[in-house]
């Protein structure tokens, strides 16, 4: 099973498709919070390249980015290739 994480905020109408496009491919993520811990925000903020934007997502320890890029990874088949399996 891929590890997915997942950097949010509790008001993020983009991290929300992102969970529920994850759902739909039949991926489980831990979802960090980064509004409540500003030790995790610094986290995320050096693993991503110093994006600020949420969601940041992790799979595998592979940057994918943001919604747009989790969007645009499963359109190309990228997002299958890094959780380890044929999804559609």
């Amino acid at each position: 099973m891929a590890k997915v994480e997942m950097f949010t905020t509790l008001i993020c109408p983009y991290c929300v498709a992102a969970k529920n496009l994850l759902r739909q491919k039949g991926l489980d993520y831990e979802e960090i919070r980064v509004d409540s811990d500003p030790a995790r925000r610094e986290e995320m903020l050096a693993r991503s390249g110093g994006r600020r934007s949420v969601p940041q997502i992790f799979i595998n320890g592979t940057h994918v980015g943001g919604f747009d890029d989790l969007v645009a990874a499963d359109r190309s088949g990228r997002l299958a290739e890094l959780a380890g399996s044929a999804q559609s």
